[in-house]
């Protein structure tokens, strides 16, 4: 067996990215925006912003919550699923990245759909639960760190049959490097135990490789 050229997964990622989860005005703005406003490209690649969104519809969410907001592209495609009576709430801590995203978000028809909230995450959730929010879908994209804390809140705002979707949680291999102390890789692998642990939680994980590098996301399903 031979190994892929370094390249092959970002050409492979951008042939399937064309194909199936082709870019439009909206989302090529986006991101002109984003990047002309200094935001850290970060943001999901095309073919995972695809994959939220049929999650979505498959799930028939018509309310979503979503934690880190960057300049608002995965919100694009998350809120794309949500029917016309749907809502979407999305967490940003930085005033700078959730004014971007705002401007994303009306330039895409959807700042009537989408509610930006800013400020740090842990402290807008537990607002969120004393409004009684319910969710059927939760992404979270966020500082890594925090990721047991964000389940644990995605918990109390979400019911049996909700379905939870954390980015990032392979680290380029990183989370499976017991020895590895870095916060980010520790809060993934508490949030990962939690999945694990959790009875109210039926999880996964799924590693990804592509022009984002080596990484992966874990599916967790709200049970009874």
């Amino acid at each position: 067996m031979t190994t892929p050229p370094p390249e092959t997964p970002t050409a492979v990622d951008n042939y399937l990215s064309d194909l199936l989860a082709p870019a439009d005005d909206t989302l090529t703005s986006a991101l002109a925006a984003s990047d002309t406003a200094g935001l850290p490209s970060i943001q999901v690649s095309a073919a995972s912003g695809k994959l939220l969104q049929l999650i979505a519809r498959i799930q028939g969410a018509r309310h979503i919550l979503e934690i880190g907001t960057l300049g608002g592209y995965s919100t694009i495609w998350l809120a794309r699923a949500l029917p016309a009576d749907g809502t979407l709430v999305t967490l940003e801590y930085s005033a700078r990245h959730a004014e971007v995203a705002r401007a994303n978000l009306t330039r895409a028809g959807l700042d009537k759909t989408v509610e930006v909230r800013v400020g740090a995450a842990l402290d807008s959730l537990p607002q969120l639960v004393q409004e009684e929010r319910d969710f059927d879908l939760v992404f979270i994209d966020a500082d890594k760190a925090n990721n047991p804390h964000y389940v644990e809140w995605a918990l109390r705002l979400t019911h049996p049959g909700s379905v939870i979707v954390i980015d990032n949680v392979v680290r380029g291999g990183r989370v499976a490097d017991p020895e590895n102390t870095d916060p980010d890789v520790i809060g993934t692998r508490t949030a990962l135990q939690l999945l694990a642990d959790h009875p109210k939680l039926e999880a996964t994980a799924i590693q990804t490789v592509g022009a984002k590098g080596y990484d992966g996301f874990a599916l967790a399903y709200v049970q009874e």
